[in-house]
C-alpha cells in the first residue's frame, strides 16, 4: 500500500492547506467527468481521496505518522474507503473540497445523489415579518405561483435533454478540458415540458415562536408540482425580520436604550420601559452611570430551542437638562459646592 503522503506529492511537515491543494488538483485531473471509463484514472482518484480522508483529519493524520496503515485502517474511525466504494460515496465526504455546499458539482455541474424529481421542484419565497409577530408566532397564509397538473393532459419528455433536465458543455480552461453540465432551458430543468399550467395557490404555513431571519419553514409538496404526486416539490418558506424602531434584537435577547435625567440617575427610581410583550417597570439603582447596562430577566424573544426567553438589556444614557430657570441654577450651584471642582482623568478608549 502505497505511503500517503506519496500519492498526494505532500510531506509530513505540510500544512492542513497545502495537503487540501495538492488533493484538489489530483482530483481534477482524475475526476471521472474528465476521464469517462477510464478505470486507471478512476483507481488514482479513488486513491488520492483515501489519503486525503487521512491527511485531512488531524487525529487520523497523528494516528497515521505514528503507526501507519495500521493505525487507521482497523477499528473505528479507520480511513472508510477500500477499493470497491462508490465514487458517490466520495463525492459526499468532499464535496465541499471545492468550495461552497455543491462540492464537485460547483466545477464540473455534475448532480450526482438521490433519484431526479420527475417535473417537480421546490419553490423558496420570503416572508417579512415584525419583531412583534416572531414573538407571538402563529400562521400565515399567502398566495404563491405554482406549476400544477393539468387534468387530462401527460408532460412529455423534453427533446432537448431527453428527460435528464440538463445538458452537457465541454469547455477548455487552464485544467484542460472540461465537461459542464448545465440546466436545461427548455424544460427549466425539469426534464419535462407540457401537462402542466401555472396557477395561483393560496397557502397557510406555521410561525414558530421566536424564529428569526435564520430560520425558515418547509411545507410538504406545496411547490412545482411533477408527473405523480410523490414527484411534487416543496415550499421552502425564509423568514425575513423587519428593522424595529425601538429594539435590536441578538438570538433572543433584546436590546433598548432609554434616556434619564441626572437627578434619577444620582436618587435612584422606578420608570415604566417597553418590552416586546409590554411595559415593564424597571428599577433604576442610586448613582448608575451613563452607558451603564441593566438587565431585564426572561423579557427577550423565545428560543425555540430551550424552550424559555431570552433577557432584555436596556442601556442608560443620562441626559443634561437646559433649564435655566433661576430655582434651577441655584440648584446646580449648590450641587457645585457640595461636589467641588476636582475632576478625574483616565485613559482614552
Amino acid at each position: 500500500m502505497r505511503d500517503y503522503y506519496e500519492i498526494l506529492g505532500v510531506n509530513k511537515s505540510s500544512s492542513e492547506g497545502e495537503i487540501k491543494k495538492a488533493y484538489r488538483k489530483i482530483a481534477i485531473k482524475y475526476h471521472p467527468d474528465k476521464n469517462p471509463d477510464n478505470k486507471a484514472a478512476e483507481e488514482k482518484f479513488k486513491e488520492a481521496a483515501e489519503a486525503y480522508s487521512v491527511l485531512s483529519d488531524t487525529e487520523k493524520r497523528q494516528r497515521y505518522d505514528q503507526f501507519g496503515h495500521a493505525g487507521v485502517n482497523n477499528g473505528p474511525g479507520g480511513a472508510g474507503f477500500s477499493s470497491n466504494m462508490d465514487i458517490n460515496d466520495i463525492f459526499s465526504a468532499f464535496g465541499d473540497i471545492f468550495g461552497g455546499g455543491g462540492g464537485f458539482g460547483d466545477i464540473f455541474g455534475n448532480q450526482r445523489g438521490g433519484r431526479r424529481k420527475k417535473g417537480g421542484s421546490d419553490l423558496k419565497i420570503s416572508i417579512p415579518l415584525t419583531l412583534e409577530e416572531m414573538y407571538s408566532g402563529g400562521s400565515k397564509t399567502v398566495k404563491i405561483k405554482r406549476l400544477e397538473r393539468i387534468s387530462g393532459q401527460t408532460p412529455q419528455q423534453c427533446s432537448s435533454c431527453g428527460g435528464s433536465g440538463q445538458l452537457k458543455r465541454v469547455s477548455n480552461s487552464f485544467l484542460g478540458q472540461v465537461v459542464n453540465i448545465v440546466e436545461c432551458n427548455n424544460c427549466n430543468g425539469q426534464g419535462m415540458v407540457g401537462g402542466r399550467d401555472k396557477k395561483t395557490a393560496e397557502v397557510t404555513f406555521d410561525i414558530p415562536q421566536g424564529v428569526s431571519s435564520e430560520h425558515y419553514q418547509v411545507v410538504q409538496s406545496m411547490g412545482n408540482q411533477g408527473l405523480d404526486t410523490e414527484d411534487d416539490g416543496n415550499l421552502i418558506v425564509y423568514f425575513e425580520e423587519k428593522e424595529h424602531p425601538l429594539f435590536l434584537r441578538n438570538g433572543s435577547d433584546i436590546y433598548l436604550a432609554i434616556s434619564i435625567g441626572y437627578h434619577q440617575a444620582v436618587l435612584g427610581d422606578k420608570v415604566k420601559v417597553p418590552t416586546i410583550n409590554g411595559d415593564v417597570n424597571l428599577t433604576i439603582p442610586k448613582g448608575i452611570k451613563s452607558g451603564q447596562i441593566v438587565r431585564v430577566k426572561g423579557k427577550g424573544m423565545p428560543d425555540p430551542r430551550r424552550r424559555n426567553n431570552g433577557d432584555q438589556f436596556v442601556k442608560i444614557n443620562i441626559i443634561t437638562s437646559d433649564k435655566k430657570d433661576k430655582d434651577f441654577i441655584l440648584l446646580m450651584e449648590k450641587m457645585k459646592e457640595i461636589l467641588g471642582n476636582d475632576i478625574n482623568c483616565s485613559k482614552f478608549e
